[in-house]
């Protein structure tokens, strides 16, 4: 006979009473031969439905679900309490054009004269800005037609790579050069669209752009879905002249946290080619790191978009949930994923951002979000960052693979607080178990639902070996395993509101480790690795499950010269206040950062 756990009412439990609890996640390291083995026995009946019992009984999985009364009523979405304006901001028109919104944008960014940095070769190596490519459009030193080609011998020159390592799934050169060329004709007619105009941008391969086939990384998806128009994302970034290189690559599904991808080939980390870039946005976050893109749009439903952003060294933007549409992606039904800009910058990840935003209908309905917001970065912004209240939860800060990471993300808390006297406010959040239990069936649910359809109808076995143990995963929850996931997400999102009553923002390392290895033998059939998939999840959860905006932003390399990330999570609809403080991270060490070692300067073509 099972013993029966009962909770205490969330609003009862005792702060002072919790203890930190290191995450050990008990499953096998697979790769080669011996994991596609393990697959096909968990698919078997009876036998796989065992191992799969078991090892949710390993890690306290079914324990929680089936034999704990949870007080709290389930969260199906999520719920927010009314909000109040942050200091300090430029409200955007959700309900206007994606340019007029850009515009805005821009007058949001501090001065900045891009004629310096094109004069002057002999600066350390830094990121070209979007500011920068419109400034050598204007002035005529370059063309988007130049930079078209240029760009399109670097991506033909990649996929002849062996083993291959694709940035992109699909790419048209004569699409490219068709977009090159329209651009080109408004900045000589002096027309240009918007600041973005002639900016090329990736879009990951779950995301509709017409006309190329979305199949998430998959060898069958298109089979059964046709794009027949972009996403409304990409739509909005088109108007304004934006030109898009093609799909980028991704973890199959993004059922994954590598971004290794045996159907195409496994895109390489920029900074280390034998290592991960981080998924499951790997090629977004790779394409932007090696400087061939200003920008690229990757989705984000378990640290898609930041996982790869702080492994390569780049800013990537999760924003509140609900936020933007998903309209045109595979996610488009889900209660835990966005799509996010990811750049080299933050003032860039803002240019993109205020491009796509605005909440489909039924989410303005439901969720009722405040206006959209920008920092006013051109204002002297010292008060508001003096005022802003950083919480760190120590124990968890500190839990890490190695301490380098920790460090740095310190040495940054410690330089905001010296430069603009923030203060920083020890807290706690409970149940960070729980939380990662509630979100890998609540994603695992909804990734199930999106291609369960599919995957009976005989693709499922098309799809890759990881993805194939993922979903042997999804299908062992029952309905009760959703209704107990959807009451813990009320639990931490009580929790985290309460927390935000005493400070603005949350700040954690983004993931718990840097770019891990590549091993050879996955690079055929894939792989499990659980504990290295938790040290990568293991700060991002909440703005996954709570639907927070998030924020990375780079703040160093380790030893072996391998990006790390500093995570800053708001509460809900407050995309402004992390992005002033990713902004003054970013001031603070500089705009020179570490060439990395797989890089192309696309602008400066001569």
């Amino acid at each position: 006979m099972v013993k029966k756990l009962e909770m205490l009412p969330a609003k009862d439990v005792d702060l002072s009473s919790v203890k930190y609890e290191h995450e050990v996640v008990k499953a096998p390291h697979l790769t080669g031969f011996v994991f596609r083995f393990f697959v096909r026995i968990l698919e078997l009946p009876l036998i796989g439905p065992a191992i799969m019992t078991h090892l949710k009984k390993d890690n306290k999985i079914d324990q929680l679900l089936r034999h704990t009364v949870i007080p709290e009523g389930p969260m199906f979405k999520p719920e927010y309490p009314p909000r109040e304006t942050e200091p300090g901001v430029v409200v955007l028109d959700e309900d206007g054009s994606p340019a007029s919104r850009v515009e805005s944008a821009l007058k949001c960014l501090p001065q900045y004269d891009p004629s310096k940095s094109w004069e002057d070769s002999s600066l350390p190596f830094r990121y070209w800005k979007i500011r920068d490519y419109a400034h050598a459009y204007r002035s005529g030193k370059v063309t988007p037609s130049m930079v078209a080609e240029r760009i399109i011998s670097v991506i033909e020159e990649n996929c002849r790579i062996k083993p291959p390592a694709p940035l992109l799934i699909s790419f048209d050169a004569a699409e490219v050069r068709k977009q090159a060329a329209a651009s080109t004709q408004r900045f000589e007619a002096g027309n240009p669209l918007s600041i973005l105009d002639g900016i090329f941008i990736a879009i990951k391969d779950d995301i509709d752009l017409y006309p190329h086939p979305s199949k998430g990384a998959s060898t069958w998806m298109h089979e059964v879905r046709t794009v027949k128009e972009d996403a409304v994302c990409v739509s909005r970034l088109r108007s304004c002249g934006v030109i898009f290189v093609g799909k980028a690559n991704m973890h199959e599904f993004g059922m994954g946290t590598t971004g290794n991808n045996p159907n195409y080939g496994t895109t390489r980390n920029p900074h280390a080619p034998d290592r991960y870039t981080g998924g499951s946005s790997s090629g977004p976050a790779a394409i932007v790191a090696s400087g061939i893109c200003s920008a690229a749009l990757g989705t984000d439903g378990g640290g898609s978009v930041r996982i790869p952003s702080s492994l390569c060294g780049v800013v990537g933007l999760k924003s509140n949930y609900g936020r933007t549409s998903m309209q045109g992606s595979l996610c488009d039904s889900g209660t835990v994923e966005i799509i996010g800009p990811i750049a080299s910058s933050v003032e860039d990840i803002m240019l993109v951002y205020a491009a796509m935003l605005g909440a489909s209908p039924e989410n303005r309905i439901s969720l009722r979000p405040s206006p959209p917001c920008l920092p006013a970065l051109s204002l002297d912004d010292s008060d508001i960052l003096g005022s802003l209240r950083i919480g760190k939860y120590t124990a968890w800060f500190n839990d890490v693979h190695s301490t380098e990471v920790s460090d740095k993300c310190e040495d940054a808390l410690n330089l905001l607080t010296k430069a603009h006297g923030c203060e920083i406010i020890e807290i706690v959040i409970p149940e960070l178990h729980e939380m990662r239990t509630a979100h890998v069936v609540s994603i695992g649910s909804e990734c199930l639902s999106s291609i369960n359809a599919d995957c009976e109808d005989g693709k499922g076995v098309k799809s890759t070996y990881d993805t194939r143990t993922s979903m042997v995963l999804f299908r062992s929850f029952t309905a009760a395993d959703y209704i107990a996931a959807q009451r813990i997400r009320r639990r931490i999102m009580h929790y985290h509101m309460e927390i935000f009553k005493k400070v603005d923002i949350i700040v954690t390392p983004t993931t718990g480790m840097t770019a891990p290895k590549i091993p050879p033998s996955a690079l055929q059939s894939g792989e499990t690795d659980m504990q290295t998939t938790a040290y990568l999840m293991r700060f991002i959860i909440a703005g996954n499950l709570l639907g927070l905006p998030a924020i990375s932003v780079p703040v160093g390399y380790d030893k072996s010269g391998l990006p790390i990330g500093l995570q800053v999570i708001g509460r809900p609809w407050a995309e402004a206040t992390i992005l002033r403080i990713a902004s003054a991270v970013e001031r603070l060490y500089g705009e020179s950062k570490k060439r990395p070692l797989q890089y192309h300067d696309v602008l400066r073509t001569n």
